[in-house]
């Protein structure tokens, strides 16, 4: 696999210290990169503490795989994402230990997400993207999904719980069903909170190569 161009994701869990009950986070948080790799076909793993980290197919299926896990997530806990693309290289195949510009990029996009997150403009920040090439233009992708952190992050629970069915394939119907309410109040939801605009950019993400 060495010097292959490779879309990488690294990810964290936010203010995992204070977390009262950090075996239930560790937990919870391996569940929920289980259900993704099952779903997205990709291979997060959990690295150190509450980091984790994996490559992917496509920089639109990385998009999906890091909104999906933090919508799992939340409202108990939030993640940030860094997001690279470039070459990767595995240095120890036994211990699983890859390194390389690909890998440098994401650790350079949730660096700066951090920062951006400690500023009260762009505190709701939770994903970043770098490229190894210098000459791609990834301030729309940026810029998109800092937009699209801004709306899932205003997001109450019963709204969360509409956006991780639609994620997941059910309908609006079968959501206003299992939550005892009619299919409209959860059709006025999906406008009314940003719902809708959360899954059409997703449309537009998931179409990145």
């Amino acid at each position: 696999m060495s010097g292959m161009n490779h879309v990488v994701v690294i990810g964290d869990v936010v203010g995992s210290r204070a977390a009262a009950d950090r075996g239930g986070l560790h937990r919870a948080l391996g569940a929920a990169l289980a259900a993704v790799n099952r779903r997205r076909g990709t291979d997060l793993r959990i690295t150190v503490g509450d980091e984790y980290q994996g490559t992917v197919p496509s920089l639109g299926v990385a998009t999906a795989v890091v909104l999906d896990l933090r919508v799992a997530l939340l409202p108990a806990h939030d993640v940030r994402h860094g997001i690279g693309r470039g070459p990767t290289a595995v240095l120890d195949p036994a211990a699983g230990i890859e390194d390389g510009p690909g890998w440098w990029a994401a650790r350079a996009a949730i660096e700066a997400v951090s920062v951006r997150a400690a500023h009260a403009a762009t505190r709701a920040a939770r994903t970043g993207y770098r490229s190894a090439d210098v000459e791609e233009p990834a301030g729309a992708v940026e810029a998109a999904l800092l937009a699209r952190d801004e709306l899932v992050g205003r997001l109450d629970e019963r709204s969360l719980s509409v956006l991780r069915g639609l994620l997941g394939g059910r309908t609006q119907r079968e959501l206003a069903a299992e939550q005892g309410v009619s299919a409209s109040a959860v059709s006025q939801r999906v406008r009314r909170d940003g719902i809708g605009v959360v899954l059409a950019m997703g449309e537009w993400l998931e179409d990145l190569a």
